[in-house]
């Protein structure tokens, strides 16, 4: 064999050894990127998952939800299979899910483990901020072959998002007060999603220099930081006479928040929830953080 011979072989050999290095990165891109069936069968652990698949157009294939599920009022309808601490194994073996979809902010872990150990498909959904809450949407649209819709919802929440930062770009940042429960008062603290949605509405959490999430708060320390915009979540603000809560505050004028008469009930639905709705909740803190930025309508004023 003469030398060019054997300058050839050599080529050829590392050619393929190319193209069998090549072929073989892209079998393993193959195996990551590889995804189930199409899944028929859904249960939902979470209410805000409920809400996620329903906004995506898989409300008939939701077959299984919690007993706290009840949004849309559709929802409401679909099989129960217990609570986000203590859900019913059997009744969720018994609704033979293709897909399982779970949270770790309520979901036992032992409870996720137990149901991957029965062999079902579980995927965990757990956001801990707004851009996470559009990434997991993101993410649940993978997992449902509906990344179109995925796309077009997480495109409209950005949209109404930099709708409400513009408005209130530039304006004063008012302290404010957020509330989960008066008795003892809990607020919002640092990694709450409320704590996220005053800053993009414009205002300052006076809860925010805590080192906990939901910091207990006693009156002497509200007083201190005289907050101008009071928020108090209901789960139940259309059922009780608002103003029955809002009354028990009046007793304290020396907060600003009284004098001006800025406390407010919002649907806790709206905040706690890391689903599409919470870009509603949002859009109502803006309106009453910064009324002053916004038509009487409600609408936007152009700046």
């Amino acid at each position: 064999m003469g030398p060019s011979n054997g300058v050839k072989i050599i080529k050829s050999l590392l050619i393929l050894t190319a193209l069998s290095f090549a072929l073989g990165e892209e079998a393993r891109a193959e195996e990551k990127t590889k995804v189930d069936p199409e899944p028929m069968r859904i249960i939902s652990m979470a209410p805000s998952l409920t809400e996620t698949l329903f906004a995506l157009g898989l409300g008939s294939r939701v077959v299984g939800v919690t007993n706290f599920c009840n949004y849309p009022p559709e929802a409401r309808e679909k099989e129960k299979i217990g609570g986000f601490i203590n859900p019913n194994l059997e009744k969720i073996v018994s609704l033979k899910p293709d897909l399982i979809l779970a949270t770790l902010d309520g979901n036992k872990k032992g409870v996720i483990d137990k149901l991957k150990e029965l062999g079902l498909s579980v995927n965990v959904i757990n956001p801990r901020n707004i851009e996470e809450i559009l990434g997991s949407i993101t993410q649940i649209g993978e997992l449902t072959y509906r990344h179109k819709r995925a796309e077009e919802l997480v495109s409209s929440m950005k949209r109404r998002i930099g709708k409400v930062v513009k408005s209130v770009k530039g304006l004063s940042r008012p302290p404010v007060l957020f509330i989960y429960g008066e008795d003892p008062l809990i607020t919002a603290g640092p990694g709450t999603f409320a704590n996220d949605l005053i800053k993009l509405a414009g205002g300052r959490n006076i809860s925010e220099d805590s080192w906990i999430p939901y910091p207990k708060y006693n009156l002497e320390e509200i007083l201190i930081k005289k907050p101008e915009r009071i928020f108090i979540s209901s789960m139940e603000v259309t059922e009780k006479a608002p103003s029955k809560v809002i009354e028990r505050w009046k007793k304290w004028p020396a907060i600003p928040a009284i004098t001006k008469e800025r406390v407010f009930l919002i649907n806790g639905d709206l905040i706690d929830r890391p689903g599409p709705r919470i870009i509603e909740g949002l859009e109502i803190l803006a309106r009453r953080i910064h009324p002053e930025a916004f038509k009487p309508d409600g609408s936007y004023i152009e700046r």
